[in-house]
């Protein structure tokens, strides 16, 4: 093989191995995912989630309409998942993966529900509209919360669960200057009474 063969032979190696490299490098994603877990009583909840950022733009009202259902999130569903049966509003919720969706509105509280099938929010939004029958139907809980307005702005949507008394713990929404919240009753003192019983 002469000098001149090698030198292609080599230049083709190169740019295969630079065609390779460019086919594996991807941007990050605008929308990183994330989760968070937190033990409460005796009941693991963990929540993931995409994670939008604001930059610059008007998120609720605008970006996220008033009066339609959202998947809290972006992406792929945003979901929680309990360990153990939980109660929400006085509604017990068995344990497993819910999907999240949130209806914000310009005024009064808003409204999250707990999807029992995990299923995405476009499922239940044709020509615009949102069959809020089928939502409901399909719900585990509708939970009606009011916002709250931070003095400081949070750039990524984040989500925290805090333990709280280590009883309830308190599920947090927070984009922009927006927060939204809900307690989840892991029935610490049914599931102690439970279990007295057994050893009783």
């Amino acid at each position: 093989m002469n000098t001149k063969n090698i030198f292609g032979f080599f230049s083709m190696l190169l740019l295969l191995s630079a065609n390779v490299s460019m086919a594996q490098l991807q941007a990050p994603n605008p929308s990183p995912s994330a989760s968070v877990s937190q033990n409460v009583g005796f009941t693991k909840i963990s929540i993931e989630y995409s994670s939008p950022g604001v930059k610059g733009r008007k998120v609720f009202g605008e970006l996220e309409k008033f009066d339609m259902p959202w998947r809290a999130g972006a992406n792929a569903p945003t979901t929680i998942e309990f360990s153990t049966p939980v109660s929400i509003n006085g509604t017990n919720i068995r344990p497993g993966k819910y999907s999240i969706f949130i209806t914000p509105k310009a005024s009064g509280p808003w409204t999250i529900h707990l999807n029992s099938k995990g299923s995405p929010v476009f499922a239940y939004i044709k020509d615009g509209k949102a069959d809020q029958e089928a939502l409901k139907n399909d719900a585990a809980v509708v939970i009606e919360a009011s916002p709250s307005t931070s003095s400081e702005s949070l750039e990524r949507l984040s989500y925290m669960i805090s333990a709280e008394d280590n009883k309830t713990a308190k599920i947090t929404m927070w984009w922009d200057k927006t927060r939204l919240s809900f307690d989840v009753d892991t029935q610490v003192d049914q599931k102690l009474d439970g279990f007295r019983g057994i050893f009783n």
